[in-house]
């Protein structure tokens, strides 16, 4: 095992993870501190991914994508939180299940309509498709502006949420919202702009994942998987422990996948370790959250709403 191939992986683990960051972040917002299940989070991803393509393709700007990518999270969020998730707070999780479900299922079909089974290909500029020079080698320049991309909006985050009025509103109202309304507070506009938010973070991820992965009808299922992982894993509501779980399982995830068919060929022949490689390092994360679940049932970095 050389030291490039080494670190390469890890800086792949780390963009991996930073991409997941960005769809967590969105996720255990509305998910930690609004109580809200939404299994549509997957489907924002997706519209973004998609019109990141559209508008790129149309453009030839890639930073026109994303900021369209972003504007569609936002409009497609407040338009579901008005016309059903508003209608859902006070309802039963197995109520926000059956209904963000059956959302999943819409997106993918009117996606199928307007673009057709067929995954769309995204082209990356000339300024970001070349390589960077790190440590004696080189690194898509893409992947290291992934990383950077979720490395701010952890920061803005964090900002947020810790040193702005809205912010502590946001944690005064998932604490006692009763009080804050009150007090005077618009809850239902504050639960609608953080909704909004999320589900701007769930398509900035898919704008940023479009060029490293096809788009296409239901690529947000899978993903969104994982992404649960990522919240139990740091502590449902916590923005700062879904940035550290998703580096975790994006370095768990990549070095398995790279490393462990390598390992099991030590001890058995090449068929049986490339067959069973592949299937035991998809497990390792899920082992992971158990391993931590029974360690820490809150998670590694739980939310100040666990520590008040």
């Amino acid at each position: 095992m050389s030291a490039s191939l080494l670190i390469a992986q890890l800086l792949n683990g780390l963009q991996y993870g930073v991409m997941l960051f960005l769809l967590a972040a969105g996720l255990t917002l509305v998910f930690g501190i609004m109580s809200f299940v939404n299994l549509a989070h997957g489907s924002l991803y997706m519209l973004g991914a998609y019109a990141a393509a559209v508008v790129g393709g149309h453009t030839d700007s890639f930073a026109l994508g994303v900021l369209a990518a972003v504007v569609t999270g936002v409009v497609v969020g407040l338009a579901l939180e008005w016309v059903a998730v508003s209608r859902l707070y006070r309802r039963d999780h197995l109520d926000h299940v059956l209904a963000t479900f059956g959302l999943v299922l819409f997106f993918n079909e009117v996606v199928r309509m307007v673009w057709g089974p067929q995954p769309v290909f995204v082209t990356l500029p000339e300024s970001l498709s070349g390589t960077v020079d790190f440590l004696g080698f080189s690194y898509p320049s893409y992947r290291f502006l992934i990383i950077v991309v979720g490395l701010l909006v952890a920061a803005g985050s964090q900002w947020l949420i810790h040193k702005t009025r809205v912010g502590m509103l946001i944690r005064a109202g998932s604490v006692n919202p009763q009080m804050v309304g009150a007090l005077g507070v618009n809850i239902g506009l504050l639960n609608a702009m953080l909704f909004a938010l999320g589900s701007a973070l769930a398509a900035l991820a898919g704008a940023m994942a479009g060029p490293i992965l096809s788009v296409q009808s239901g690529m947000g299922e899978p993903v969104l998987i994982t992404t649960l992982v990522v919240i139990v894993i740091g502590g449902i509501g916590s923005v700062h422990g879904a940035l550290y779980a998703g580096i975790i399982v994006g370095l768990v995830d990549t070095l398995g996948r790279t490393f462990l068919p390598m390992l099991i060929r030590a001890f058995a022949d090449r068929e049986i370790a490339n067959a069973a490689g592949p299937a035991l390092a998809s497990m390792l994360i899920y082992l992971l959250m158990a391993v931590i679940l029974a360690w820490r049932p809150q998670g590694l970095f739980p939310a100040y709403k666990a520590k008040s």
